[in-house]
């Protein structure tokens, strides 16, 4: 897929304030500071599209972007620490659980993990609820390029193990760097799939 355009359309608190549209939503979350914006940024091509900050939990909102003016990418604020108090993470875990359970447009949910690490406990149980949900999803491992390709395999074999012990059939994954662009083809290639299989109607 080549991206031709990349647009801002707003950010919204709730899910009732979010665009009111059929086309297909590819979503974006993980843990604070796990690369998402710049993931992001690498999967459209743009520098500064979504915003990227050193301290963790700048997406405090639903993100809506038009790409290609046929479907949007959507980031969402991220789980676990943010330097925010508890009842503003409360507030926005309320409305993540709203958007990914009601939204009917959402076409997959890339989940990322950060590869540096072994899997996780809230990254696997946000991820065991996906499925118990029927949400679609797919798992990106981000910042591959911060340690070797070694380790890069340790964390796969990690990965599969955790996933193996709740997964009959594991779940889609990729692995990605936004420095080097590892995994972009990917993502865009399974973006364009679902797109090309989407109809609109059926979200009316």
């Amino acid at each position: 897929m080549i991206i031709t355009s990349a647009e801002f359309v707003k950010s919204s608190p709730s899910l009732e304030l979010c665009p009111k549209t059929t086309a297909p939503e590819f979503a974006f979350i993980g843990r604070s500071n796990v690369g998402k914006s710049s993931l992001i940024n690498m999967l459209v091509n743009r520098t500064s599209l979504a915003k990227t900050a050193v301290k963790p939990g700048k997406t405090r909102l639903i993100n809506h972007f038009l790409i290609n003016k046929y479907w949007y990418l959507v980031d969402l604020p991220g789980y676990g620490y943010a330097s925010a108090s508890k009842k503003e993470i409360a507030k926005w875990g309320k409305f993540i659980d709203e958007y990914l359970a009601k939204r009917k447009n959402l076409a997959c949910l890339f989940v990322l993990v950060d590869s540096r690490l072994e899997p996780q406990k809230i990254d696997m149980e946000f991820i065991n609820n996906l499925g118990f949900q029927g949400i679609p999803f797919v798992i990106i491992s981000t910042k591959t390029d911060k340690i070797s390709k070694l380790n890069v395999e340790k964390h796969i074999k990690q990965l599969k193990k955790e996933l193996s012990e709740t997964w009959e059939e594991l779940p889609t994954h990729f692995l990605s760097s936004s420095k080097t662009a590892v995994g972009r083809d990917e993502i865009l290639d399974l973006i364009e799939k679902t797109n090309g299989e989407w109809n609109f109607d059926k979200n009316i």
